[in-house]
């Protein structure tokens, strides 16, 4: 797969001016905020000789990763199934003057691969907030989900699970600036971190990540823990089985659609991580004690 070389104007924290109030006491100081910007996801698909174009979704993002982002969303979304069905990405260049280039990405996607746009009944718009929302069943999720897990693996050591948050919060280096951006960091099942995103966008956190298992071909991520550093909501588990990956830890709640997706896919789902205890909502029997 032909990849462009990424733009380097926009970055991931901005620099600002505040007033800042201490103990009734003004002063004018400088802050890191996180960038924030729209990533409008295109795909050209279809024979060679009728080639169309689509417009599927409209995030709102951290830049960076974007190839991994687009690559993520359109596996998770059962769009793509590998990254061989990728032929080329590429900044759109036929956006108007006073628009970035970076923020619209053209995906060409190989000309026998099936897509059907009338399959696409929701519409794909995307929020830092509130991420795809709208499926209009969870049998749909059912049907497109790629991998199997397998129960009861792999083992992963209570121990393990608490050192999560710790070597979390040391990799997270677009938060210790900003104090607001959301990450997705993969571990495997001893807790060696294996690579970590971030994103104003919980979700575009956690398509970067499995975008980035995807182009590397390391999908299925069977063998590992997948730590959010937000809530656990449906969307989330979702990506994660669509990853096949079999473990995931929270730092906040889950929903009750979370919790029972999990329970039905087999997926081990834990909520409320903190230094020394952990909420288990499903599957716990890949949870061991010593």
């Amino acid at each position: 797969m032909k990849q462009d070389t990424p733009y380097q104007s926009l970055k991931e924290t901005l620099e600002v001016t505040v007033d800042k109030i201490t103990d009734n006491q003004s002063s004018i100081v400088s802050d890191q905020v996180a960038v924030e910007e729209p990533l409008e996801i295109k795909i050209a698909y279809g024979p060679a000789n009728n080639r169309q174009q689509k417009s599927i979704a409209v995030t709102m993002r951290t830049p960076g990763l974007d190839l991994e982002l687009a690559v993520g969303f359109l596996f998770t979304e059962a769009i793509i199934g590998q990254s061989a069905d990728v032929i080329t990405m590429k900044y759109d260049a036929f956006k108007a003057a006073n628009e970035s280039k970076e923020n619209s990405l053209l995906v060409e996607l190989k000309a026998t691969l099936k897509f059907d746009p009338e399959r696409l009944n929701r519409n794909f718009y995307t929020t830092s907030s509130c991420g795809v929302c709208g499926k209009s069943s969870i049998d749909m999720v059912f049907q497109h989900s790629c991998y199997t897990l397998i129960p009861g693996k792999p083992k992963a050591d209570q121990s393990t699970i608490y050192q999560l948050l710790e070597t979390l919060n040391s990799q997270q280096t677009v938060f210790q600036l900003t104090g607001g951006i959301h990450a997705a960091a993969l571990f495997s099942s001893t807790g060696v971190l294996q690579f970590l995103c971030e994103d104003v966008g919980r979700h575009n956190a956690l398509d970067k990540l499995i975008g980035k298992a995807l182009l590397q071909d390391d999908l299925p991520l069977s063998e590992c823990i997948l730590l959010v550093s937000g809530r656990a909501s449906f969307e989330l588990v979702q990506k994660a089985v669509m990853a096949g990956i079999p473990m995931m830890v929270a730092v906040g709640a889950p929903s009750s659609l979370a919790v029972q997706f999990a329970k039905e896919s087999g997926l081990t789902l834990i909520g409320f991580l903190k230094k020394n205890k952990f909420n288990i909502y499903s599957n716990s029997e890949r949870i061991t004690t010593r």
